[in-house]
C-alpha cells in the first residue's frame, strides 16, 4: 500500500511537525514504560485501551537509517494530548513498540516525511 508524502515545507522536519502538533494541543510528552506510557505533565501512566492514536509521522532519511523518526500525537480517556517519538525501524524503543502495537485506537493513517 503506497503511503501519503508530505510535501508541505513547513511539516519536512520532525522539529517542524512537532511545534505544529503543540499548536494544535498535542503538549504533553510521554514516555513508553513496560507497563504503558506516563504523561510527564501529570505522573499518570496509560494503558493502550486508554489512549488513541490521533495521527503519526515517518521521517526517512535517505543518507543514514538511524535518522528514521516516528512521531505519534495521542489522546487518553482524560483528554491529555500530547507526542511520543520513537527511532523508526531496528533502533527503535520495544516498550514503545509494544505499547503502540497494543493500541486499538488508531484514527488517522500514516503519513510518511521524506527528508530528501
Amino acid at each position: 500500500m503506497v503511503q501519503p508524502i508530505i510535501d508541505s515545507a513547513e511539516m519536512k522536519t520532525l522539529s517542524a511537525c512537532t511545534k505544529m502538533l503543540e499548536e494544535q494541543g498535542f503538549k504533553t510528552q510521554f514516555l513508553a514504560l513496560r507497563e504503558g506510557i506516563k504523561s510527564l505533565a501529570s505522573d499518570r501512566v496509560y494503558t493502550p485501551a486508554q489512549v488513541k492514536i490521533v495521527s503519526f509521522y515517518r521521517f526517512e532519511g535517505n543518507s543514514d537509517p538511524e535518522d528514521n523518526a516516528i512521531l505519534y500525537s495521542l489522546e487518553t480517556v482524560s483528554g491529555e494530548r500530547g507526542l511520543l517519538i520513537d527511532a523508526y525501524g531496528a533502533e527503535g524503543d520495544i516498550n514503545i513498540t509494544n505499547f503502540i502495537v497494543a493500541v486499538e485506537d488508531i484514527h488517522k493513517k500514516e503519513h510518511t516525511v521524506s527528508t530528501i
